[in-house]
Protein backbone atom coordinates (compact mmCIF):
# COMPACT_ATOMS: atom_id res chain seq x y z
CA UNK A 1 0.00 0.00 0.00
CA UNK A 2 0.79 3.97 -0.24
CA UNK A 3 3.07 5.00 2.65
CA UNK A 4 2.03 8.33 2.15
CA UNK A 5 -0.65 7.22 4.35
CA UNK A 6 2.05 7.45 6.89
CA UNK A 7 4.26 10.73 5.82
CA UNK A 8 1.87 13.20 4.39
CA UNK A 9 0.51 16.36 5.77
CA UNK A 10 -3.20 14.81 5.91
CA UNK A 11 -5.34 13.24 8.27
CA UNK A 12 -6.50 9.50 8.30
CA UNK A 13 -10.00 8.94 8.97
CA UNK A 14 -9.87 5.06 10.19
CA UNK A 15 -13.84 3.52 10.79
CA UNK A 16 -15.48 2.68 13.71
CA UNK A 17 -16.87 0.03 16.11
CA UNK A 18 -17.80 -3.47 14.59
CA UNK A 19 -19.24 -5.34 17.73
CA UNK A 20 -21.57 -2.64 18.36
CA UNK A 21 -22.60 -2.68 15.05
CA UNK A 22 -23.23 -6.29 15.16
CA UNK A 23 -24.83 -6.16 18.34
CA UNK A 24 -27.68 -3.21 17.02
CA UNK A 25 -27.91 -5.50 13.71
CA UNK A 26 -29.00 -8.54 16.01
CA UNK A 27 -26.20 -10.97 16.05
CA UNK A 28 -26.97 -12.00 19.72
CA UNK A 29 -26.43 -15.89 19.59
CA UNK A 30 -23.64 -15.87 21.83
CA UNK A 31 -20.30 -16.84 19.60
CA UNK A 32 -17.65 -14.12 18.71
CA UNK A 33 -17.91 -11.43 16.50
CA UNK A 34 -15.51 -13.09 14.37
CA UNK A 35 -17.48 -15.94 13.46
CA UNK A 36 -20.57 -13.53 11.35
CA UNK A 37 -17.29 -13.17 8.55
CA UNK A 38 -19.03 -17.20 8.12
CA UNK A 39 -22.59 -17.23 9.64
CA UNK A 40 -23.87 -13.99 7.99
CA UNK A 41 -21.18 -12.53 5.81
CA UNK A 42 -23.76 -9.90 4.19
CA UNK A 43 -24.24 -8.20 7.12
CA UNK A 44 -20.53 -7.61 7.82
CA UNK A 45 -20.03 -6.47 4.25
CA UNK A 46 -22.91 -4.21 4.87
CA UNK A 47 -21.39 -2.86 7.77
CA UNK A 48 -17.69 -2.11 5.90
CA UNK A 49 -19.98 -0.36 3.42
CA UNK A 50 -21.45 1.72 5.67
CA UNK A 51 -18.18 2.79 7.14
CA UNK A 52 -16.69 3.35 4.00
CA UNK A 53 -19.76 5.42 2.50
CA UNK A 54 -19.03 7.71 6.03
CA UNK A 55 -15.83 8.81 4.88
CA UNK A 56 -13.69 6.13 6.35
CA UNK A 57 -10.51 6.09 4.32
CA UNK A 58 -9.18 2.89 6.09
CA UNK A 59 -11.52 -0.36 6.67
CA UNK A 60 -10.54 -2.93 9.48
CA UNK A 61 -11.41 -6.94 8.91
CA UNK A 62 -13.65 -8.02 11.31
CA UNK A 63 -10.41 -10.37 12.36
CA UNK A 64 -10.41 -8.56 16.20
CA UNK A 65 -10.30 -12.08 17.77
CA UNK A 66 -9.31 -14.33 15.32
CA UNK A 67 -6.41 -15.73 17.08
CA UNK A 68 -6.25 -19.98 16.84
CA UNK A 69 -6.68 -20.37 20.44
CA UNK A 70 -9.68 -18.93 20.38
CA UNK A 71 -11.36 -19.82 16.82
CA UNK A 72 -10.10 -23.50 17.07
CA UNK A 73 -12.56 -24.26 19.92
CA UNK A 74 -15.32 -23.33 18.18
CA UNK A 75 -14.54 -26.10 14.75
CA UNK A 76 -13.19 -23.07 12.59
CA UNK A 77 -9.65 -22.39 11.72
CA UNK A 78 -8.37 -18.67 12.68
CA UNK A 79 -7.15 -18.95 8.91
CA UNK A 80 -10.44 -19.28 6.96
CA UNK A 81 -12.42 -16.75 9.60
CA UNK A 82 -9.37 -14.30 8.07
CA UNK A 83 -9.48 -14.59 4.87
CA UNK A 84 -13.05 -14.71 4.84
CA UNK A 85 -12.91 -11.63 6.63
CA UNK A 86 -10.46 -9.58 4.55
CA UNK A 87 -12.18 -10.52 1.37
CA UNK A 88 -15.67 -9.04 2.82
CA UNK A 89 -14.15 -6.17 3.78
CA UNK A 90 -12.05 -5.39 0.67
CA UNK A 91 -14.96 -6.04 -1.46
CA UNK A 92 -16.78 -3.17 0.61
CA UNK A 93 -14.07 -0.49 0.76
CA UNK A 94 -13.18 -0.24 -2.62
CA UNK A 95 -9.92 1.08 -3.85
CA UNK A 96 -10.08 1.90 0.26
CA UNK A 97 -6.46 -0.51 2.21
CA UNK A 98 -8.40 -3.01 4.29
CA UNK A 99 -6.46 -3.19 7.89
CA UNK A 100 -5.85 -6.83 9.54
CA UNK A 101 -7.27 -6.15 12.68
CA UNK A 102 -4.88 -8.30 15.87
CA UNK A 103 -6.28 -7.91 19.37
CA UNK A 104 -5.00 -9.52 22.47
CA UNK A 105 -4.95 -13.09 22.91
CA UNK A 106 -7.07 -12.89 26.05
CA UNK A 107 -4.21 -14.74 28.28
CA UNK A 108 -1.78 -12.78 30.56
CA UNK A 109 1.52 -13.14 29.70
CA UNK A 110 4.07 -15.06 32.30
CA UNK A 111 4.93 -14.16 34.86
CA UNK A 112 1.62 -12.65 35.44
CA UNK A 113 -0.50 -15.92 33.64
CA UNK A 114 0.99 -19.10 31.98
CA UNK A 115 1.24 -17.77 28.42
CA UNK A 116 4.78 -17.25 27.00
CA UNK A 117 6.23 -14.78 25.03
CA UNK A 118 6.78 -17.59 22.18
CA UNK A 119 3.61 -18.96 22.62
CA UNK A 120 2.05 -15.67 21.90
CA UNK A 121 4.24 -14.80 18.68
CA UNK A 122 3.17 -18.08 17.11
CA UNK A 123 -0.65 -17.71 17.64
CA UNK A 124 0.18 -14.04 15.87
CA UNK A 125 2.35 -15.37 13.30
CA UNK A 126 -0.49 -17.48 12.22
CA UNK A 127 -2.91 -14.16 11.93
CA UNK A 128 -0.19 -11.98 10.28
CA UNK A 129 0.62 -15.12 7.51
CA UNK A 130 -3.28 -15.40 6.79
CA UNK A 131 -4.20 -11.66 6.61
CA UNK A 132 -1.25 -11.35 3.97
CA UNK A 133 -2.39 -13.96 2.08
CA UNK A 134 -5.60 -12.68 2.02
CA UNK A 135 -4.51 -9.68 0.65
CA UNK A 136 -4.63 -7.28 3.58
CA UNK A 137 -2.89 -3.74 3.39
CA UNK A 138 -2.15 -2.76 6.75
CA UNK A 139 -1.75 -4.17 9.95
CA UNK A 140 -3.39 -2.54 13.32
CA UNK A 141 -2.61 -4.18 16.31
CA UNK A 142 -4.82 -3.07 18.86
CA UNK A 143 -6.62 -2.73 22.49
CA UNK A 144 -3.48 -4.08 23.80
CA UNK A 145 -2.93 -3.71 27.53
CA UNK A 146 0.68 -5.46 28.08
CA UNK A 147 3.57 -3.84 26.07
CA UNK A 148 4.92 -7.35 25.96
CA UNK A 149 2.10 -9.17 24.39
CA UNK A 150 2.10 -5.78 21.73
CA UNK A 151 5.72 -6.80 21.38
CA UNK A 152 5.19 -10.15 20.34
CA UNK A 153 2.69 -9.50 17.99
CA UNK A 154 4.89 -6.87 16.08
CA UNK A 155 7.52 -9.02 15.84
CA UNK A 156 5.02 -11.20 14.00
CA UNK A 157 3.84 -8.84 12.02
CA UNK A 158 7.59 -7.63 11.21
CA UNK A 159 8.61 -11.17 9.78
CA UNK A 160 5.43 -12.24 8.79
CA UNK A 161 5.05 -9.36 6.30
CA UNK A 162 6.02 -6.30 5.22
CA UNK A 163 2.57 -4.87 5.83
CA UNK A 164 2.89 -1.57 7.54
CA UNK A 165 1.86 -1.78 11.10
CA UNK A 166 0.16 -0.12 13.98
CA UNK A 167 -0.03 -0.43 17.45
CA UNK A 168 -2.72 0.55 19.64
CA UNK A 169 -2.68 0.19 23.19
CA UNK A 170 -5.82 0.93 25.67
CA UNK A 171 -4.85 3.25 28.84
CA UNK A 172 -6.80 3.49 31.91
CA UNK A 173 -7.83 6.88 33.59
CA UNK A 174 -4.30 6.93 35.54
CA UNK A 175 -2.51 7.14 32.64
CA UNK A 176 -1.25 3.56 32.30
CA UNK A 177 -2.45 0.38 30.31
CA UNK A 178 -3.72 -2.58 32.64
CA UNK A 179 -0.08 -3.67 33.81
CA UNK A 180 1.54 -0.56 34.17
CA UNK A 181 2.97 0.69 31.23
CA UNK A 182 3.02 4.07 30.34
CA UNK A 183 2.85 6.40 27.26
CA UNK A 184 6.30 6.93 27.27
CA UNK A 185 7.21 3.58 27.31
CA UNK A 186 4.68 2.38 24.61
CA UNK A 187 6.68 5.20 22.34
CA UNK A 188 10.11 4.31 23.81
CA UNK A 189 9.52 0.34 22.96
CA UNK A 190 7.48 0.28 19.71
CA UNK A 191 9.20 3.08 18.20
CA UNK A 192 12.19 1.09 18.34
CA UNK A 193 10.50 -1.87 17.28
CA UNK A 194 9.49 0.52 13.96
CA UNK A 195 6.17 0.27 13.88
CA UNK A 196 4.88 3.02 11.43
CA UNK A 197 2.06 4.61 13.69
CA UNK A 198 1.39 4.26 17.79
CA UNK A 199 -2.42 3.88 18.53
CA UNK A 200 -4.88 4.33 21.78
CA UNK A 201 -8.15 3.13 21.50
CA UNK A 202 -10.73 2.18 23.91
CA UNK A 203 -11.33 1.72 27.86
CA UNK A 204 -11.70 5.78 27.70
CA UNK A 205 -14.02 8.44 25.75
CA UNK A 206 -11.83 11.37 23.58
CA UNK A 207 -11.94 13.55 26.73
CA UNK A 208 -10.48 11.40 29.39
CA UNK A 209 -7.95 10.25 26.81
CA UNK A 210 -6.39 13.98 26.19
CA UNK A 211 -3.72 13.48 28.74
CA UNK A 212 -2.20 10.12 27.70
CA UNK A 213 -2.51 11.74 23.92
CA UNK A 214 -0.69 14.74 25.01
CA UNK A 215 2.23 12.44 26.20
CA UNK A 216 1.98 10.80 23.10
CA UNK A 217 2.04 13.43 21.18
CA UNK A 218 5.10 14.95 22.54
CA UNK A 219 7.34 11.99 22.46
CA UNK A 220 6.80 10.07 19.32
CA UNK A 221 8.28 10.70 16.09
CA UNK A 222 5.71 8.28 14.01
CA UNK A 223 1.50 9.48 13.53
CA UNK A 224 -0.57 8.74 16.05
CA UNK A 225 -3.95 6.77 15.97
CA UNK A 226 -6.46 8.02 18.22
CA UNK A 227 -10.21 5.44 18.40
CA UNK A 228 -11.92 6.62 21.24
CA UNK A 229 -15.26 4.99 22.90
CA UNK A 230 -17.92 7.02 22.62
CA UNK A 231 -17.66 8.16 26.04
CA UNK A 232 -17.55 6.20 29.64
CA UNK A 233 -20.16 3.44 29.67
CA UNK A 234 -23.07 3.22 31.46
CA UNK A 235 -25.37 0.82 32.32
CA UNK A 236 -29.49 1.80 31.69
CA UNK A 237 -31.87 -0.70 31.25
CA UNK A 238 -29.61 -3.64 31.63
CA UNK A 239 -27.97 -2.60 28.84
CA UNK A 240 -24.42 -1.28 28.47
CA UNK A 241 -24.71 1.75 26.82
CA UNK A 242 -22.15 4.47 25.35
CA UNK A 243 -23.53 8.51 25.77
CA UNK A 244 -21.55 10.52 23.60
CA UNK A 245 -23.32 11.99 20.44
CA UNK A 246 -21.13 12.24 17.27
CA UNK A 247 -20.83 15.59 16.77
CA UNK A 248 -19.43 16.15 20.72
CA UNK A 249 -16.90 13.28 19.74
CA UNK A 250 -15.85 15.23 16.73
CA UNK A 251 -15.22 18.44 18.44
CA UNK A 252 -12.81 16.41 21.11
CA UNK A 253 -11.33 15.48 18.16
CA UNK A 254 -10.41 18.27 17.21
CA UNK A 255 -8.10 19.14 20.13
CA UNK A 256 -6.23 15.84 19.19
CA UNK A 257 -5.69 17.17 15.79
CA UNK A 258 -4.32 20.55 17.50
CA UNK A 259 -2.06 18.21 19.61
CA UNK A 260 -0.35 16.46 16.59
CA UNK A 261 -3.00 13.28 16.01
CA UNK A 262 -3.04 12.38 12.26
CA UNK A 263 -5.27 9.21 12.20
CA UNK A 264 -9.06 8.80 14.38
CA UNK A 265 -11.61 6.27 14.12
CA UNK A 266 -14.01 5.07 16.72
CA UNK A 267 -13.91 2.15 19.14
CA UNK A 268 -16.49 1.07 21.39
CA UNK A 269 -19.97 2.55 21.27
CA UNK A 270 -19.01 4.27 17.46
CA UNK A 271 -21.50 4.01 14.00
CA UNK A 272 -20.91 5.47 10.64
CA UNK A 273 -22.20 8.27 11.90
CA UNK A 274 -19.14 9.01 14.04
CA UNK A 275 -16.97 8.67 11.10
CA UNK A 276 -18.74 11.30 9.21
CA UNK A 277 -18.92 13.43 12.15
CA UNK A 278 -15.09 13.31 12.70
CA UNK A 279 -14.84 13.88 8.88
CA UNK A 280 -17.16 16.68 8.84
CA UNK A 281 -15.41 18.78 11.70
CA UNK A 282 -12.34 18.47 10.51
CA UNK A 283 -12.61 19.47 7.32
CA UNK A 284 -9.61 21.46 5.83
CA UNK A 285 -7.70 20.54 9.01
CA UNK A 286 -4.18 19.37 8.60
CA UNK A 287 -1.50 16.88 10.20
CA UNK A 288 1.25 19.08 12.02
CA UNK A 289 4.26 16.44 12.00
CA UNK A 290 6.00 15.72 15.65
CA UNK A 291 9.18 17.93 15.91
CA UNK A 292 10.32 16.30 19.13
CA UNK A 293 14.25 15.77 19.61
CA UNK A 294 15.61 12.07 19.18
CA UNK A 295 16.59 11.14 22.40
CA UNK A 296 18.71 8.02 24.28
CA UNK A 297 16.78 5.90 25.97
CA UNK A 298 16.33 2.81 27.37
CA UNK A 299 12.99 1.25 29.40
CA UNK A 300 12.02 -1.55 31.22
CA UNK A 301 8.14 -2.91 30.74
CA UNK A 302 7.40 0.12 33.40
CA UNK A 303 10.00 2.84 33.35
CA UNK A 304 11.80 4.94 30.95
CA UNK A 305 15.42 6.25 31.22
CA UNK A 306 16.06 9.45 29.53
CA UNK A 307 19.64 9.18 29.28
CA UNK A 308 20.13 12.83 28.32
CA UNK A 309 19.04 13.76 31.88
CA UNK A 310 22.24 13.42 34.71
CA UNK A 311 24.89 10.59 35.46
CA UNK A 312 23.57 6.46 35.18
CA UNK A 313 24.53 3.74 37.28
CA UNK A 314 24.90 0.60 35.14
CA UNK A 315 25.53 -2.44 37.59
CA UNK A 316 28.15 -4.91 36.83
CA UNK A 317 27.39 -7.62 39.70
CA UNK A 318 25.41 -9.69 37.46
CA UNK A 319 28.50 -11.67 35.64
CA UNK A 320 29.99 -15.27 36.75
CA UNK A 321 33.83 -14.41 36.17
CA UNK A 322 35.43 -15.52 39.41
CA UNK A 323 32.45 -15.91 40.77
CA UNK A 324 31.99 -19.72 41.53
CA UNK A 325 28.68 -19.46 43.29
CA UNK A 326 26.74 -17.34 40.42
CA UNK A 327 28.62 -20.12 38.03
CA UNK A 328 26.71 -22.86 40.13
CA UNK A 329 22.93 -20.73 40.40
CA UNK A 330 22.90 -20.19 36.80
CA UNK A 331 24.11 -24.01 35.72
CA UNK A 332 21.67 -25.22 38.43
CA UNK A 333 18.32 -22.97 37.49
CA UNK A 334 18.54 -21.53 40.92
CA UNK A 335 18.27 -18.03 39.90
CA UNK A 336 17.33 -16.12 43.81
CA UNK A 337 21.15 -15.16 44.14
CA UNK A 338 20.40 -13.08 40.55
CA UNK A 339 17.40 -11.80 41.80
CA UNK A 340 18.95 -10.94 45.25
CA UNK A 341 22.37 -9.10 42.73
CA UNK A 342 19.57 -7.31 41.25
CA UNK A 343 17.49 -6.06 44.36
CA UNK A 344 20.95 -5.29 45.74
CA UNK A 345 22.01 -2.95 42.94
CA UNK A 346 18.71 -1.08 42.67
CA UNK A 347 17.98 -0.23 46.30
CA UNK A 348 22.26 0.63 46.26
CA UNK A 349 21.41 3.29 42.84
CA UNK A 350 22.00 1.09 39.58
CA UNK A 351 19.69 3.01 36.70
CA UNK A 352 20.48 0.04 34.79
CA UNK A 353 21.50 -3.97 35.56
CA UNK A 354 24.07 -5.20 33.28
CA UNK A 355 22.80 -8.89 32.59
CA UNK A 356 26.47 -11.66 31.48
CA UNK A 357 25.72 -15.12 31.95
CA UNK A 358 29.07 -16.72 30.33
CA UNK A 359 30.13 -19.69 32.41
CA UNK A 360 32.08 -21.43 29.49
CA UNK A 361 29.58 -24.40 30.13
CA UNK A 362 25.70 -24.79 29.53
CA UNK A 363 23.81 -22.96 26.85
CA UNK A 364 24.49 -19.09 27.23
CA UNK A 365 21.80 -18.12 24.94
CA UNK A 366 19.23 -20.49 27.15
CA UNK A 367 20.50 -19.04 30.21
CA UNK A 368 20.43 -15.02 29.03
CA UNK A 369 16.77 -16.20 28.53
CA UNK A 370 15.92 -17.40 31.77
CA UNK A 371 18.19 -14.59 32.84
CA UNK A 372 16.60 -11.87 31.62
CA UNK A 373 12.93 -13.57 31.65
CA UNK A 374 13.61 -14.08 35.73
CA UNK A 375 15.14 -10.54 36.74
CA UNK A 376 12.55 -8.35 34.50
CA UNK A 377 9.94 -10.55 36.31
CA UNK A 378 11.01 -9.03 40.10
CA UNK A 379 12.49 -5.85 39.03
CA UNK A 380 11.06 -3.56 36.42
CA UNK A 381 14.52 -1.67 35.75
CA UNK A 382 15.99 -1.24 32.50
CA UNK A 383 18.68 -4.09 31.36
CA UNK A 384 21.82 -3.91 29.43
CA UNK A 385 22.85 -7.26 27.72
CA UNK A 386 26.50 -8.46 27.82
CA UNK A 387 28.19 -11.22 25.72
CA UNK A 388 30.56 -11.56 23.06
CA UNK A 389 27.97 -13.87 21.60
CA UNK A 390 25.72 -12.46 18.87
CA UNK A 391 23.16 -15.39 19.16
CA UNK A 392 23.13 -14.70 22.94
CA UNK A 393 22.72 -11.19 22.67
CA UNK A 394 19.65 -11.60 20.29
CA UNK A 395 17.92 -14.54 22.69
CA UNK A 396 18.04 -12.06 25.03
CA UNK A 397 16.75 -9.05 23.21
CA UNK A 398 13.90 -11.06 22.09
CA UNK A 399 12.63 -11.98 25.25
CA UNK A 400 12.93 -8.73 27.20
CA UNK A 401 10.06 -6.59 27.68
CA UNK A 402 11.56 -3.12 27.42
CA UNK A 403 13.83 -1.81 25.13
CA UNK A 404 17.64 -2.72 26.21
CA UNK A 405 21.36 -2.27 24.76
CA UNK A 406 23.36 -4.52 23.86
CA UNK A 407 27.31 -4.47 25.23
CA UNK A 408 28.53 -4.75 22.73
CA UNK A 409 29.77 -3.95 18.99
CA UNK A 410 33.26 -3.31 18.17
CA UNK A 411 34.72 -1.60 14.65
CA UNK A 412 35.67 -5.09 12.97
CA UNK A 413 33.68 -5.73 9.81
CA UNK A 414 32.28 -9.21 11.36
CA UNK A 415 31.03 -7.89 14.49
CA UNK A 416 28.66 -4.93 12.93
CA UNK A 417 27.68 -7.26 10.22
CA UNK A 418 26.61 -9.84 13.57
CA UNK A 419 25.64 -7.15 15.88
CA UNK A 420 23.68 -4.71 14.04
CA UNK A 421 20.68 -6.36 12.40
CA UNK A 422 20.03 -7.35 16.33
CA UNK A 423 19.95 -4.26 17.16
CA UNK A 424 17.59 -2.87 14.21
CA UNK A 425 15.18 -5.58 14.75
CA UNK A 426 14.56 -5.48 18.43
CA UNK A 427 14.86 -1.41 18.97
CA UNK A 428 18.14 -1.82 21.07
CA UNK A 429 20.27 0.76 22.48
CA UNK A 430 23.66 -0.40 21.53
CA UNK A 431 27.25 0.46 22.84
CA UNK A 432 29.80 0.74 20.59
CA UNK A 433 33.61 -0.57 21.81
CA UNK A 434 36.67 1.58 20.29
CA UNK A 435 38.27 -1.21 19.23
CA UNK A 436 38.53 -3.52 16.12
CA UNK A 437 40.73 -6.73 14.59
CA UNK A 438 44.11 -4.88 15.58
CA UNK A 439 42.49 -4.55 19.04
CA UNK A 440 42.63 -1.11 21.12
CA UNK A 441 44.20 2.04 19.79
CA UNK A 442 46.78 3.66 21.73
CA UNK A 443 45.78 7.13 20.87
CA UNK A 444 42.44 9.17 21.79
CA UNK A 445 42.18 10.33 18.48
CA UNK A 446 42.39 6.25 16.75
CA UNK A 447 39.51 5.57 19.27
CA UNK A 448 37.30 8.54 17.75
CA UNK A 449 37.86 7.37 14.91
CA UNK A 450 36.95 4.08 15.51
CA UNK A 451 33.78 5.37 17.03
CA UNK A 452 33.34 7.53 13.52
CA UNK A 453 33.41 4.16 11.99
CA UNK A 454 30.67 2.54 14.18
CA UNK A 455 28.41 5.64 13.98
CA UNK A 456 28.89 5.59 10.09
CA UNK A 457 27.87 2.35 9.69
CA UNK A 458 25.23 2.73 12.26
CA UNK A 459 23.28 5.20 10.29
CA UNK A 460 24.18 3.47 7.14
CA UNK A 461 22.07 0.33 8.69
CA UNK A 462 18.99 2.64 9.85
CA UNK A 463 19.96 2.70 13.40
CA UNK A 464 19.27 6.14 15.03
CA UNK A 465 22.52 8.13 16.12
CA UNK A 466 20.58 8.36 19.88
CA UNK A 467 21.20 5.04 20.00
CA UNK A 468 24.88 4.91 19.68
CA UNK A 469 26.71 5.22 23.25
CA UNK A 470 30.49 4.85 22.56
CA UNK A 471 33.28 2.69 25.24
CA UNK A 472 35.96 4.36 24.91
CA UNK A 473 37.23 1.48 27.18
CA UNK A 474 39.51 1.69 30.16
CA UNK A 475 42.38 -0.35 30.66
CA UNK A 476 44.73 -1.24 33.97
CA UNK A 477 46.73 0.92 35.06
CA UNK A 478 49.14 -1.57 35.82
CA UNK A 479 49.46 -3.05 32.84
CA UNK A 480 49.45 0.24 30.34
CA UNK A 481 49.93 3.56 33.24
CA UNK A 482 49.25 5.95 30.29
CA UNK A 483 46.36 4.37 28.80
CA UNK A 484 43.73 6.04 31.64
CA UNK A 485 44.72 9.65 29.60
CA UNK A 486 43.96 8.01 26.85
CA UNK A 487 40.53 7.28 27.59
CA UNK A 488 39.78 10.47 29.11
CA UNK A 489 41.15 12.13 26.10
CA UNK A 490 38.82 9.85 24.39
CA UNK A 491 35.80 10.29 25.81
CA UNK A 492 36.02 14.47 25.76
CA UNK A 493 36.79 14.06 21.51
CA UNK A 494 33.53 12.37 21.33
CA UNK A 495 31.65 14.20 23.20
CA UNK A 496 32.96 17.22 21.33
CA UNK A 497 33.16 16.31 17.96
CA UNK A 498 29.98 13.22 17.32
CA UNK A 499 27.84 14.35 20.14
CA UNK A 500 27.80 10.66 21.64
CA UNK A 501 26.40 9.32 24.67
CA UNK A 502 29.55 7.75 26.58
CA UNK A 503 30.08 5.13 28.69
CA UNK A 504 33.32 3.18 30.77
CA UNK A 505 33.61 0.11 33.02
CA UNK A 506 35.05 2.09 36.01
CA UNK A 507 36.54 -0.72 37.80
CA UNK A 508 38.70 -2.10 34.68
CA UNK A 509 41.02 0.56 35.33
CA UNK A 510 42.18 -0.76 38.90
CA UNK A 511 42.12 -4.86 37.89
CA UNK A 512 45.37 -6.31 39.32
CA UNK A 513 46.24 -3.43 42.13
CA UNK A 514 45.39 -2.71 45.37
CA UNK A 515 43.34 0.03 47.04
CA UNK A 516 40.80 -0.65 44.40
CA UNK A 517 37.37 1.40 45.27
CA UNK A 518 39.69 4.20 45.81
CA UNK A 519 41.54 4.48 42.63
CA UNK A 520 37.98 3.41 40.84
CA UNK A 521 36.82 6.63 43.20
CA UNK A 522 39.88 9.10 42.05
CA UNK A 523 39.32 7.63 37.87
CA UNK A 524 35.45 7.73 37.87
CA UNK A 525 35.83 11.51 39.10
CA UNK A 526 37.44 12.37 36.18
CA UNK A 527 35.42 10.49 33.55
CA UNK A 528 32.56 12.47 34.97
CA UNK A 529 34.73 15.49 34.50
CA UNK A 530 35.65 14.59 31.00
CA UNK A 531 31.29 14.49 30.23
CA UNK A 532 31.19 10.47 31.18
CA UNK A 533 26.99 9.74 30.63
CA UNK A 534 27.02 6.20 31.72
CA UNK A 535 29.14 3.93 34.28
CA UNK A 536 29.68 0.23 34.73
CA UNK A 537 30.40 -0.07 38.67
CA UNK A 538 29.58 -2.12 41.41
CA UNK A 539 26.78 0.19 42.99
CA UNK A 540 27.81 -1.38 46.33
CA UNK A 541 31.31 0.39 45.97
CA UNK A 542 29.74 3.76 47.98
CA UNK A 543 32.74 5.85 47.32
CA UNK A 544 32.00 5.41 43.16
CA UNK A 545 28.38 5.39 43.63
CA UNK A 546 28.06 8.71 45.78
CA UNK A 547 30.44 10.57 43.43
CA UNK A 548 27.31 10.48 40.36
CA UNK A 549 24.92 10.89 43.03
CA UNK A 550 27.17 14.57 44.03
CA UNK A 551 27.44 15.03 40.37
CA UNK A 552 23.86 14.81 39.66
CA UNK A 553 22.83 17.12 42.27
CA UNK A 554 24.79 20.12 40.87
Amino acid sequence: MKRELFQDDKLVFFDGAMGTMLQEAGWSDGRPPEICNLARPELVESIHRAYAESGADVITANTFGASPMKILPLGYSAEEVIKRAVALAKRAAGSRPVALDIGPLGQLMAPMGTLSFNDAYEQFAVQVKAGREAGADLILIETMSDIYEAKAAVLAAKEHSELPVVCSLTFQKNGRTLMGNDALTAVTVLEGLKVDAIGVNCSLGPEELLPVIEKLTKSAHVPILVQANAGLPELKGGRVVYPLKPDAFAQAAKKMVSMGVKMLGGCCGTSPGFIRALRGHLEGESWRKPGNPEKTTLASSRQTLLLDEGIFIVGQRINPTGRQNLQNALLSGNLDLLYEEALMQKQAGADILDINVHTGRGNEAELMVEAVEYIQSMIPIPLQLDSANSKVLEAGARVMNGKPVLNSVNGSRLSLEQILPIARRYGACLIGMTLDDKGIPDRAEDRLALAEKILEACLNYGLKKADLIIDCIAESKSAKPEAASETLKAVRLIKKHLGLKTILGISNISYGMKNRSSLNAEFMALALDAGLDLAIVDPLDRAVANLIKTKNAR
